[in-house]
Protein backbone atom coordinates (compact mmCIF):
# COMPACT_ATOMS: atom_id res chain seq x y z
CA UNK A 1 0.00 0.00 0.00
CA UNK A 2 1.30 3.45 -0.94
CA UNK A 3 0.93 6.42 1.37
CA UNK A 4 1.58 9.98 0.23
CA UNK A 5 2.94 12.33 2.84
CA UNK A 6 3.29 16.09 2.62
CA UNK A 7 6.31 18.03 3.94
CA UNK A 8 8.93 15.31 3.63
CA UNK A 9 11.96 17.20 2.36
CA UNK A 10 15.09 15.46 3.63
CA UNK A 11 16.62 12.18 4.73
CA UNK A 12 15.80 12.95 8.38
CA UNK A 13 12.14 13.22 7.38
CA UNK A 14 12.35 9.76 5.87
CA UNK A 15 13.89 8.40 9.07
CA UNK A 16 11.22 9.96 11.31
CA UNK A 17 8.37 8.70 9.11
CA UNK A 18 9.82 5.19 9.03
CA UNK A 19 10.25 5.16 12.82
CA UNK A 20 6.71 6.39 13.43
CA UNK A 21 5.14 3.85 11.07
CA UNK A 22 7.16 0.99 12.54
CA UNK A 23 6.23 2.14 16.06
CA UNK A 24 2.59 1.77 15.01
CA UNK A 25 3.33 -1.82 13.94
CA UNK A 26 3.49 -1.36 10.16
CA UNK A 27 6.03 -3.15 8.02
CA UNK A 28 7.60 -0.48 5.82
CA UNK A 29 8.99 -1.61 2.49
CA UNK A 30 10.25 1.72 1.13
CA UNK A 31 10.41 5.34 2.22
CA UNK A 32 11.02 8.04 -0.36
CA UNK A 33 10.45 11.76 -0.11
CA UNK A 34 6.68 12.16 -0.03
CA UNK A 35 5.92 8.48 -0.53
CA UNK A 36 5.91 5.35 1.65
CA UNK A 37 5.14 1.78 0.70
CA UNK A 38 3.70 -0.50 3.37
CA UNK A 39 3.73 -4.28 3.05
CA UNK A 40 0.05 -4.58 4.01
CA UNK A 41 -2.88 -2.21 3.42
CA UNK A 42 -3.85 -0.06 6.39
CA UNK A 43 -7.42 0.07 7.71
CA UNK A 44 -9.27 3.37 8.12
CA UNK A 45 -8.55 3.30 11.86
CA UNK A 46 -4.85 2.67 11.18
CA UNK A 47 -4.76 5.50 8.64
CA UNK A 48 -6.24 7.82 11.27
CA UNK A 49 -3.54 6.76 13.75
CA UNK A 50 -0.84 7.25 11.11
CA UNK A 51 -2.22 10.70 10.29
CA UNK A 52 -2.24 11.78 13.95
CA UNK A 53 1.28 10.46 14.54
CA UNK A 54 2.63 12.20 11.45
CA UNK A 55 0.92 15.49 12.28
CA UNK A 56 2.91 15.57 15.52
CA UNK A 57 5.99 15.97 13.29
CA UNK A 58 4.33 18.45 10.88
CA UNK A 59 3.78 15.82 8.18
CA UNK A 60 0.41 15.39 6.53
CA UNK A 61 -1.06 12.20 5.14
CA UNK A 62 -2.55 13.01 1.74
CA UNK A 63 -5.68 11.30 0.49
CA UNK A 64 -6.73 13.60 -2.36
CA UNK A 65 -5.30 12.43 -5.72
CA UNK A 66 -4.56 15.98 -6.88
CA UNK A 67 -2.71 16.74 -3.64
CA UNK A 68 -0.75 13.52 -4.01
CA UNK A 69 0.31 14.47 -7.53
CA UNK A 70 1.29 17.98 -6.44
CA UNK A 71 3.34 16.53 -3.59
CA UNK A 72 5.15 14.27 -6.08
CA UNK A 73 5.94 17.34 -8.21
CA UNK A 74 7.23 19.26 -5.18
CA UNK A 75 9.34 16.32 -4.07
CA UNK A 76 10.83 15.98 -7.55
CA UNK A 77 11.68 19.70 -7.57
CA UNK A 78 13.31 19.50 -4.14
CA UNK A 79 15.41 16.57 -5.36
CA UNK A 80 16.31 18.44 -8.53
CA UNK A 81 17.43 21.61 -6.74
CA UNK A 82 18.93 20.21 -3.55
CA UNK A 83 20.66 17.02 -4.69
CA UNK A 84 24.21 17.23 -5.95
CA UNK A 85 23.52 15.11 -9.05
CA UNK A 86 24.83 17.13 -12.00
CA UNK A 87 22.90 15.05 -14.54
CA UNK A 88 19.60 15.93 -12.88
CA UNK A 89 20.33 19.65 -12.64
CA UNK A 90 21.33 19.92 -16.29
CA UNK A 91 18.08 18.34 -17.49
CA UNK A 92 15.20 20.63 -18.52
CA UNK A 93 12.80 21.04 -15.60
CA UNK A 94 9.72 20.28 -17.67
CA UNK A 95 11.24 17.07 -19.08
CA UNK A 96 12.47 15.96 -15.67
CA UNK A 97 9.08 16.51 -14.00
CA UNK A 98 7.09 14.86 -16.79
CA UNK A 99 9.37 11.83 -16.64
CA UNK A 100 9.57 11.66 -12.84
CA UNK A 101 5.80 11.97 -12.27
CA UNK A 102 4.85 10.19 -15.48
CA UNK A 103 2.39 12.89 -16.56
CA UNK A 104 2.23 15.53 -19.27
CA UNK A 105 4.02 18.69 -18.15
CA UNK A 106 1.23 21.02 -19.32
CA UNK A 107 -1.24 19.11 -17.15
CA UNK A 108 1.13 19.23 -14.17
CA UNK A 109 1.73 22.93 -14.65
CA UNK A 110 -1.98 23.76 -14.83
CA UNK A 111 -2.82 21.56 -11.83
CA UNK A 112 0.06 22.93 -9.78
CA UNK A 113 -1.02 26.53 -10.36
CA UNK A 114 -4.64 25.64 -9.59
CA UNK A 115 -3.81 23.89 -6.31
CA UNK A 116 -0.82 25.89 -5.06
CA UNK A 117 -1.62 29.36 -6.40
CA UNK A 118 1.85 29.77 -7.92
CA UNK A 119 3.46 28.34 -11.03
CA UNK A 120 5.90 25.45 -11.04
CA UNK A 121 8.53 27.88 -12.30
CA UNK A 122 8.00 30.18 -9.31
CA UNK A 123 8.22 27.19 -6.95
CA UNK A 124 11.52 26.21 -8.59
CA UNK A 125 12.80 29.78 -8.25
CA UNK A 126 11.84 29.77 -4.56
CA UNK A 127 13.66 26.46 -4.03
CA UNK A 128 16.75 27.71 -5.86
CA UNK A 129 16.74 30.93 -3.83
CA UNK A 130 16.68 28.96 -0.57
CA UNK A 131 19.46 26.74 -1.88
CA UNK A 132 21.54 29.81 -2.72
CA UNK A 133 20.94 31.13 0.81
CA UNK A 134 22.02 27.80 2.26
CA UNK A 135 25.20 27.72 0.20
CA UNK A 136 25.98 31.36 1.07
CA UNK A 137 25.63 30.57 4.78
CA UNK A 138 28.01 27.60 4.43
CA UNK A 139 30.51 29.97 2.76
CA UNK A 140 32.33 27.12 1.01
CA UNK A 141 31.65 28.12 -2.60
CA UNK A 142 32.05 31.35 -4.51
CA UNK A 143 28.97 32.94 -6.02
CA UNK A 144 30.17 31.87 -9.47
CA UNK A 145 30.44 28.26 -8.28
CA UNK A 146 26.94 28.47 -6.80
CA UNK A 147 25.58 29.83 -10.10
CA UNK A 148 27.18 26.92 -11.94
CA UNK A 149 26.04 24.37 -9.36
CA UNK A 150 22.42 25.51 -9.68
CA UNK A 151 22.58 25.67 -13.46
CA UNK A 152 22.16 29.44 -13.83
CA UNK A 153 23.21 30.76 -17.22
CA UNK A 154 25.24 33.50 -15.55
CA UNK A 155 26.15 35.00 -12.21
CA UNK A 156 24.22 38.13 -13.19
CA UNK A 157 21.05 36.08 -13.76
CA UNK A 158 21.40 34.41 -10.35
CA UNK A 159 21.88 37.81 -8.69
CA UNK A 160 18.90 39.36 -10.50
CA UNK A 161 16.61 36.44 -9.62
CA UNK A 162 17.83 36.35 -6.02
CA UNK A 163 17.20 40.09 -5.62
CA UNK A 164 13.72 39.85 -7.15
CA UNK A 165 12.76 37.19 -4.58
CA UNK A 166 14.54 38.46 -1.47
CA UNK A 167 14.87 42.20 -2.12
CA UNK A 168 18.64 42.05 -1.68
CA UNK A 169 21.66 40.89 -3.62
CA UNK A 170 23.46 37.68 -2.66
CA UNK A 171 26.34 39.81 -1.33
CA UNK A 172 23.98 41.81 0.88
CA UNK A 173 22.44 38.57 2.17
CA UNK A 174 25.88 37.17 2.94
CA UNK A 175 26.67 40.23 5.10
CA UNK A 176 23.54 39.82 7.26
CA UNK A 177 24.00 38.51 10.77
CA UNK A 178 20.53 36.97 10.89
CA UNK A 179 20.24 34.84 7.76
CA UNK A 180 16.58 34.69 6.79
CA UNK A 181 16.31 31.13 5.55
CA UNK A 182 13.00 29.29 5.28
CA UNK A 183 12.55 25.60 5.92
CA UNK A 184 11.77 23.67 2.75
CA UNK A 185 8.33 22.63 3.92
CA UNK A 186 7.34 26.30 4.26
CA UNK A 187 8.12 27.21 0.65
Amino acid sequence: MKLYIKNMVCSRCKTVVRQELEALGHEVLTVDLGEVTLKKPATEAQLESISERLLAHDFELLSNKKQQLIELVKTAIVELVHQQNDGLRRQKHSDYLAEKVNRDYRYLSTLFTEVEGITIEQFIINQKTERVKELLVYDELSLSQIADLLNYSSLAYLSTQFKSVTGMTPSQFKQLRDKQRKSLDNL
